[in-house]
């Protein structure tokens, strides 16, 4: 013991290279704990942003699938109302560009719609549906436009006559006071005066004859075609 005391007094001049030492290994201890709990933050942050980035893309997913909905349920609004198909023929005249055009945009965003918001993952993906829906939004504007200004203005005068005659005979055969016959006999008369001048589609029909009479589409015409 006293001869580690004599050296420690005669080399008494080493704490403060120890000192010194000391101080750096505790500094540099310090920065390495810095920077793993900087390394930490930085993880836990990246981690919270890929998910906020995936609830920010499943968001807009399901906004998309709503718009897509909305539009679609506007399509439907024509496709299920024989009246509304006699006022605006042009929506199912598939000798109408603007009318193939939305026809093909709906089909190609139907193509797109993913089964629920998570199926899209990919930005490429998810824009790939964004542009399908503007497209398929866009082109029935122009079309129900186009619709709306023409109205029946490509048909003849007799033809008009017939579209008006078959819209008042819908109406008798959507009349609950009206017998069953007195429907019946209505709606076949109707569907002759409309046929060569509208398309009527099977859904329309379907949603016609279901109000008008169930079982009444057991016995129905062909469809009906436009010249």
């Amino acid at each position: 013991m006293e001869s580690v005391l004599e050296f420690l007094s005669d080399k008494w001049w080493l704490v403060f290279p120890l000192t010194a030492l000391t101080g750096h290994w505790a500094n540099s201890w310090r920065k390495a704990g810095e920077r793993r709990h900087q390394r930490r933050v930085e993880l836990y942050k990246l981690k919270n942003q890929a998910r906020e980035a995936e609830r920010a893309s499943a968001a807009e997913v399901e906004a998309l699938m709503a718009t897509h909905d909305a539009v679609n349920k506007r399509w439907l609004d024509y496709e299920l109302d024989v009246g509304k198909l006699i006022d605006f023929p042009l929506m199912t005249d598939v000798r109408e560009p603007l009318t193939v055009a939305f026809l093909r945009a709906k089909r190609e965003a139907d193509g797109q719609r993913p089964a629920s918001a998570q199926e899209i993952t990919s930005p490429s993906r998810l824009e790939s549906y964004r542009q399908a829906v503007n497209t398929f939004a866009v082109a029935l504007d122009v079309a129900e436009r186009e619709a709306r200004r023409i109205k029946d203005g490509r048909f003849s005068g007799r033809e008009r006559e017939r579209l008006s005659t078959a819209r008042q005979l819908l109406r008798i055969a959507g009349d609950h006071a009206a017998t069953p016959a007195e429907r019946q006999a209505a709606y076949k008369r109707a569907r002759r005066e409309l046929d060569g001048l509208i398309v009527l589609p099977d859904a329309a029909l379907a949603a016609l004859e279901e109000r008008i009479m169930p079982g009444l589409g057991a016995g129905r015409q062909p469809d009906v075609r436009q010249s």
